[in-house]
């Protein structure tokens, strides 16, 4: 979380963050909305840089190209952020983190698939791959 929207503030320490974690070994599809961030020269050159990632952008005023995302954010919204007055950006932070580390990803089910967490997707997905 940043007082800035800058690139270099928010979305490539937040790519470089999760690529620290998940090493990009495969063709990899980054699709976002067509926001400032996003479309930007810095991040589109920081995409680039990497020959496995391809870029994505939905069509301009499409919500439903992105309705993972914009699901997400809504649930994160009603669930914590309109329930919390946080009283500084370190809280902020925090309660984001665990809201979305410890919450959703470990324990929340999620319908869609099929009661499991995301955290249990992905297990799957790398036992099937190494199966494969």
């Amino acid at each position: 979380m940043s007082k800035s929207l800058h690139v270099n503030q928010t979305i490539i320490p937040a790519w470089k963050m999760t690529i620290g974690k998940r090493k990009i070994n495969m063709d990899l599809i980054f699709h976002s909305d067509r926001g400032v961030q996003y479309a930007s020269k810095a991040f589109r050159a920081f995409i680039k840089s990497n020959p496995l990632v391809t870029q994505s952008m939905s069509k301009k005023g499409n919500c439903w190209n992105n309705s993972v995302a914009e699901s997400f954010f809504k649930t994160l919204k009603v669930e914590l952020i309109y329930d919390d007055n946080f009283k500084t950006i370190e809280q902020a932070k925090t309660s984001i983190f665990e809201y979305i580390e410890i919450g959703y990803n470990r324990k929340r089910l999620h319908s869609y698939l099929g009661y499991k967490t995301l955290c249990e997707i992905e297990q799957e997905f790398y036992q099937f791959k190494n199966v494969a």
